[in-house]
């Protein structure tokens, strides 16, 4: 199976995967407005690949066989701050108050 794989400019990590070059008649048109202009970024040969990065294989291929399209998210960003805030014993945020 062969899919093609599309970038968009409005969020960096997004990725809409089609299973034919510029066939995208199966996502939603709410999805490609929010989506952008694809920008096509490759032709994935799935059967080739054993592993594919953030995409469990086989949740691609039901998507793209079931649905038509997959739609990856970025990962979500950690809030350093946050992180470091915890890290000394604090609120997250320095509105979060502790009761008691």
């Amino acid at each position: 199976m062969l899919c093609a794989v599309y970038k968009t400019k409005k969020k960096s990590g997004m990725f809409l995967y089609v299973p034919k070059k510029d066939d995208f008649d199966e996502v939603p048109d709410a999805l490609m407005k929010q989506f952008g202009h694809p920008e096509l970024v490759m032709m994935l040969p799935l059967d080739k690949r054993e592993h594919l990065g953030s995409v469990e294989k086989q949740k691609l291929i039901a998507a793209l066989t079931e649905q038509g399209y997959y739609l990856q998210m970025p990962p979500k960003e950690e809030n350093l701050l946050e992180s470091h805030r915890v890290a000394m014993g604090l609120p997250a945020r320095p509105d979060d108050k502790k009761n008691g």
